[in-house]
């Protein structure tokens, strides 16, 4: 065990020279001496400001994308420009003005398989949406009786026939996608005016259908029956239509992007589809110019939002293969960029941290992700308009929020994430966060979506039960948390560690609380580049002119990883924890109660896994307090 002079020795590390069992720190440069690690002392802070500390600069220098719409000659100027305009794609390809017959031009080989399992299971009559199974017979396709979210996107985005397609030969595929999209077509026959008439006509659905529609023709128009064939096509034809007319209407940033990925297909694959196609591919990045920051992270810092961001844009490279044309350069530049913020939040197996809706996605899926989008690079270790801070030492990894949440029109399942952190070592999660509100409607009950989303369902601190920002209805974020001030640097073990004390400190502080309560949540986080020892300690520090009296209730809570077996200890201050590898970890807390509680995990299946949390509780008085913690591996 861990000595309690240990932990009470965390939070006086700014004072003294040793901590009991953990290596003392130094910054970069200095002989000896310590970088406060609490934050208060004035002399640290002007040691900072001076520079003797060094600085880590980002991994990756950040590159611009280019926005820019593709180059063209004054005849494709004028081609675009009278499309936008309203003028027909037939008069301005043809002499005439003749429509050709709808057809396609092209066969589209599809870059992203599907998932085996869900194509089994709509041959055997059902959906099967994150592990929750919904018979084909009680779908209503006309969106009168809603579905829960994940599987509204499913069928009325068509996403199922890639997994349909990977299940079984064509000519078994095809007449079981033939039988689901009369249904469709029966419940949805004609476009409406203007988008939000059910979930069939969300930009987002409209858009991917249209997309899916085109890759997989060859599933949904190889059967014998031509009137279905016939009226395929014209959904097709008409679709695209309604897309050129309504994708400004777009109901967020990401639905935006489908519906211009949409317009851009279908001006590669279907006739007099020039001017379409030129309209489409200016829309297109001006769209993603405002869906992504400059370091290539989604606006809605959401790890699904940048995974379908990639698979839209890898899915449209392959209709311009299939037509053997050139995409924009842009295109490819942008899904290079998009990959490397993905990459920063894998963990050490490949699979996805639990952030802002998402789940621990499992490796082998980022991995078809990347593979086809043909980028090969490194995670980006610190991003700024993204947010998340990427620390690994050896088989250690840190993943850090860093940023307020999602701006409320950029949100589809904002988190309030604010300093929380997940932490792992080789293929073992040790701290976690729940995740898993962006498949809530499969095996994750709708009801719990809300919670999931909340401050405490993340391993930070939490303030009298209360949300750093607050969580709303249907994917929003209200008011809370609107500065995050952040500071990385790299410390150095003095003479006598012979670099054994070599080390990451990340600080942040947010002002979700302040309004409220007065107080500024501040996190230090040390981990050790043997990747064996993080140290931690909360503060909160009052703020405003006129003091607050009285206490107020706190909880910082770690979520543990799934198959982790715990033994606390008898002073009540420690907890022992036993990894399925068979390695052992100390956590010693000082400043506060610690106990055991029951929490729940979304797994990459999406299904919802019990797991228990830590949970350091107590009282704090509204002029501050700081509250110290060490996570070891013992030999």
């Amino acid at each position: 065990m861990i000595g309690e002079t240990a932990i009470s020795d965390l939070a006086a590390t700014r004072r003294s020279g040793a901590d009991n069992g953990a290596i003392p720190l130094v910054a970069a440069g200095e002989e000896s001496g310590l970088i406060e690690t609490g934050g208060s002392d004035p002399d640290a802070e002007t040691e900072i400001a001076a520079g003797r500390g060094e600085l880590i600069e980002p991994g990756r220098a950040l590159a611009l994308a280019d926005f820019s719409p593709p180059p063209l000659g004054a005849g494709e100027w004028l081609v675009r420009f009278a499309y936008r305009l309203g003028v027909p794609g037939s008069m301005l390809s043809s002499p005439m003005g003749k429509t050709s017959k709808t057809r396609l031009l092209a066969t589209v080989s599809n870059p992203l398989p599907g998932d085996r399992a869900g194509g089994t299971a709509l041959r055997a009559g059902h959906f099967l949406v994150h592990g929750a199974k919904t018979p084909i017979a009680q779908i209503d396709f006309a969106g009168a009786g809603r579905m829960t979210p994940p599987l509204e996107r499913v069928v009325h985005s068509f996403a199922w026939l890639a997994d349909l397609e990977a299940s079984c030969p064509r000519e078994q595929g095809a007449p079981v996608a033939e039988r689901i999209i009369a249904c469709w077509l029966d419940a949805n026959g004609k476009p409406p005016s203007k988008p939000g008439k059910g979930p069939a006509w969300s930009l987002a659905n409209a858009g991917a259908r249209q997309l899916n529609w085109l890759v997989q023709a060859p599933l949904i128009l190889s059967g014998k029956d031509k009137r279905l064939r016939a009226r395929i096509l014209s959904a097709i034809s008409e679709g695209a239509r309604w897309l050129d007319k309504n994708v400004a209407r777009a109901e967020d940033l990401l639905g935006a992007v489908a519906g211009w990925c949409g317009i851009v297909a279908a001006g590669l694959l279907l006739p007099d589809g020039r001017a379409r196609r030129l309209y489409g591919e200016a829309g297109l990045i001006r769209a993603l110019g405002d869906l992504m920051g400059d370091d290539g992270g989604v606006l809605s810092r959401s790890p699904l939002g940048q995974m379908e961001a990639i698979a839209l844009l890898v899915t449209l490279r392959a209709c311009y293969r299939a037509t053997r044309r050139e995409p924009p350069a842009s295109l490819d530049n942008l899904i290079a960029v998009l990959v490397p913020p993905l990459l920063a939040l894998t963990h050490g197996d490949g699979s996805l941290g639990s952030w802002q809706g998402s789940w621990a996605i499992d490796a082998e899926t980022i991995a078809r992700l990347v593979d086809a989008s043909g980028v090969r690079t490194r995670p980006l270790r610190d991003v700024r308009q993204w947010g998340f801070q990427r620390v690994v030492a050896q088989k250690g990894l840190l993943l850090f929020d860093a940023a307020p949440p999602p701006m409320a029109k950029h949100a589809r399942s904002g988190c309030a994430s604010t300093l929380a952190f997940e932490f792992s070592q080789g293929g073992h999660r040790i701290v976690v966060n729940c995740g898993g509100s962006g498949c809530a409607g499969g095996l994750v009950p709708v009801r719990l979506e809300q919670g999931l989303r909340a401050t405490a369902a993340h391993s930070t601190l939490v303030l009298d039960d209360a949300n750093s920002t607050a969580v709303l209805i249907n994917g929003g974020i209200g008011s809370g948390v609107s500065e995050v001030d952040i500071d990385r640097r790299t410390l150095e073990g003095d003479a006598g560690t012979k670099g054994r004390g070599r080390a990451t400190r990340l600080e942040g502080s947010h002002n979700g609380y302040a309004a409220r309560y007065g107080l500024v949540h501040r996190r230090i986080l040390i981990l050790r580049d043997d990747g064996n020892e993080l140290r931690g300690e909360d503060l909160l520090v009052p703020t405003g002119k006129k003091g607050k009296r009285g206490k107020v209730g706190f909880a910082i809570r770690f979520h543990l990883g799934p198959n982790i077996e715990l033994g606390l200890s008898e002073d009540g201050k420690g907890v022992g924890i036993a990894l399925p590898d068979g390695s052992y970890w100390q956590f010693r807390a000082a400043g506060g109660d610690v106990s055991v509680e029951d929490s729940f995990w979304v797994d990459g299946q999406g299904r919802p896994m019990p797991i228990q949390q830590l949970v350091v509780s107590g009282l704090v008085s509204r002029g501050g307090g700081n509250f110290a913690w060490l996570l070891k591996k013992m030999s």
